[in-house]
């Protein structure tokens, strides 16, 4: 059996993709990092019970600390100084909630373990049609990366997979629903750990993603 990595934050796109891994019949791990984030306690409740939801042995679970990205900052998500900020409508600018080269060190780090454990697919939730103001979030930048992979690895064989890179939050929540993934079990807020804000940028696009899709989202709101 393939063997695949689902890079799983806890949020909804992330899950999507584990839905997708399993219906695909691979055999998955999966991979959470813990990157200073605010609300990072929070995320990785969501990722165990997600796990324990599938059945994925605790050898398969693997959780890295980068909390060294609070050291470097420049993004609300990472620094105390930079307030989580209300949705502002859809924008092609980039939000400060944008972590500074995240995803090529959360790749480079999840291709690293891949090596290891032989797993030859890594899944991972981004989405580009509802952000395309993060540029690691470009089809073109994940490309890029496959191509990097090949050039530097010993494996050669492992492909980073973006199953909703292109789809809209309303089609995130359809997929997930076909594929019967936990939503309860899922958390998108980036500023609260309690109870979800109903604001940010990742709150508003949720929220719109099951109103546009007719589906009452499963999570509380304040």
């Amino acid at each position: 059996m393939e063997k695949a990595i689902v890079l799983l934050s806890g949020g909804m796109d992330s899950l999507v993709c584990a839905g997708e891994a399993f219906s695909n019949k691979q055999q998955v791990s999966f991979l959470h990092m813990n990157y200073g984030q605010k609300t990072s306690d929070r995320e990785k409740q969501s990722f165990e019970k997600i796990a324990a939801h599938y059945n994925v042995r605790p050898e398969d679970c693997k959780i890295i600390d980068m909390t060294f990205l609070r050291q470097i900052g420049g993004s609300s998500l990472t620094d105390d100084k930079i307030e989580v900020k209300s949705y502002q409508g859809d924008s092609k600018e980039i939000p400060d909630s944008y972590v500074p080269f995240r995803n090529s060190i959360i790749l480079s780090l999840a291709v690293s373990w891949a090596e290891v454990v032989g797993a030859t697919k890594l899944y991972i939730g981004a989405n580009f049609e509802d952000s395309p103001g993060y540029p690691d979030c470009r089809p073109s930048y994940y490309k890029a990366f496959n191509q990097l992979i090949k050039e530097g690895t010993k494996a050669s064989n492992i492909e980073i997979l973006t199953p909703v890179i292109n789809l809209k939050k309303k089609e995130i929540v359809q997929k997930g629903l076909e594929l019967k993934v936990p939503f309860h079990l899922s958390w998108s807020c980036y500023k609260n750990s309690d109870m979800a804000c109903g604001t940010c940028d990742s709150c508003s696009l949720r929220m719109r993603g099951f109103k546009e899709a007719g589906i009452i989202d499963p999570i509380d709101y304040k």
